[in-house]
């Protein structure tokens, strides 16, 4: 997978703590960009069911009787 290069900005305190307890930030803010990526897009799945809830079919009930033994 192709990757692009990205600059943000972190607390001092927290930089130098994360070097302390050998962190890698760098892998470390991929799997918080993925992590929150992944919760939107949940969230944007929940709100478009939400808005968009799909009526209740009564044909599955009838086809799974067919199938009934």
């Amino acid at each position: 997978m192709a990757s692009t290069r990205a600059t943000f900005t972190l607390d001092k305190w927290l930089a130098s703590r994360a070097l302390e307890l050998g962190i890698n930030v760098s892998a470390a803010a991929r799997q918080g960009v993925a992590d929150a990526v992944h919760d939107a897009l949940l969230r944007a799945d929940r709100d478009a069911y939400v808005k968009n809830r799909e009526d209740v079919d009564g044909f599955w009930a009838d086809a799974e009787e067919w199938g009934g033994t």
